[in-house]
């Protein structure tokens, strides 16, 4: 297949084109920046710079089959930066994936934006902005699947996971970003996650078990 990844720069994205071409899918990798061409590309990966707050035109240019929206304002960002990026942004690329008639798309949201006001207080305006753009794209008619990750850490990962519509059991409700990107390829050409949200945190099955399953 041939895949925008939207935030390739970004921890869980640059993790996520790697893992793409590395099982011989075609990758382009969203950039904002000419000078972060060389931290993406390679093998089977080609950059592409565009900015989620300006002209996306560029990322949108060749043929795709697929996106995968992994891109996040970031820790220590403010709320417009927020809106800016995890939910004006995303909405733009649901757009775009629209128009262009991209029918897979995929995208990082977070637990907890199915109720974000029962959230942490410094949370709540991150788990709006991702329920917001969750919502747009439920309602864009495309192949969709929202991957809804816990806590987001920065280890080498397992490998297992639990992953559901709606998990019962969040005493650990954190994941490895290694482990996040691993269930998006693993996701991206399933059929049975379409039009799915799928919760993901650590657990005892693998990745490849618990995305079928869904």
């Amino acid at each position: 297949m041939k895949v925008l990844v939207v935030g390739a720069n970004g921890q869980i994205g640059n993790k996520v084109v790697k893992k793409l071409a590395d099982h011989n899918h075609q990758v382009l990798a969203m950039v904002r920046k000419e000078e972060q061409r060389s931290n993406v590309e390679g093998k089977n990966v080609k950059a592409v710079v565009a900015d989620l707050e300006g002209d996306l035109s560029p990322a949108f240019g060749e043929k795709l089959d697929a996106v995968i929206f992994a891109a996040g304002s970031g820790a220590g960002t403010g709320v417009d930066k927020t809106e800016a990026i995890d939910n004006r942004g995303a909405k733009k690329t649901i757009d775009e994936a629209v128009k262009h008639n991209v029918r897979r798309y995929l995208i990082v949201s977070s637990i907890g934006t199915d109720n974000p006001e029962s959230g942490p207080e410094e949370l709540r305006p991150y788990l709006l902005a991702k329920s917001s753009a969750d919502q747009h794209l439920v309602q864009s008619g495309l192949d969709y699947t929202i991957v809804r990750p816990g806590m987001l850490k920065n280890d080498s990962g397992t490998g297992s996971v639990q992953a559901a519509e709606k998990l019962k059991d969040y005493s650990d409700s954190s994941i490895s970003r290694t482990d996040v990107a691993t269930a998006l390829v693993e996701i991206l050409d399933k059929p049975n996650t379409h039009q799915k949200v799928i919760e993901l945190i650590n657990g005892k099955t693998p990745i490849p078990d618990a995305i079928g399953n869904i």
